[in-house]
């Protein structure tokens, strides 16, 4: 087992839950924040956030962040965080294609001992 010191981290998800904690993380640990959208890499690149969920100043703290749209930047981590949406289609069902399609790209990159967390929600009443 790792010392925590040791420890890299993976953000799957840059959206407003995956990058205040990949920010966070980013702070202490080596982490990779992953997204599948070009541009939203780029923006957290130029250290912007048009979610406005991270300040400018707190993204630039985050010494050891690292954002890419690139899943094989996956496999240097011990822990992952799988923060993908999970909408919810006209009948009120969450449509759990991103979470697989996130599932899938961690799988690929997973090693013996790695840690894989999900955090993924759905609206408040969707299935009412």
């Amino acid at each position: 087992m790792k010392d925590l010191s040791e420890v890299t981290v993976a953000v799957i998800g840059l959206g407003y839950v995956g990058l205040p904690l990949a920010v966070a993380f980013g702070k202490a640990f080596p982490t990779t924040g992953f997204d599948v959208k070009p541009a939203r890499v780029a923006e957290i690149r130029a250290g912007r956030d048009s979610t406005r969920e991270v300040s400018p100043e707190e993204l630039s703290a985050a010494r050891h962040l690292t954002a890419t749209g690139d899943a094989a930047d996956l496999a240097a981590a011990d822990v992952y965080v799988v923060t993908v949406p999970t909408p919810i289609d006209r009948a009120r069902q969450p449509d759990l294609s991103p979470l697989r399609r996130a599932s899938e790209a961690v799988g690929a990159a997973l090693r013996p001992g790695n840690t894989v967390i999900y955090e993924s929600t759905v609206y408040p009443g969707a299935t009412e």
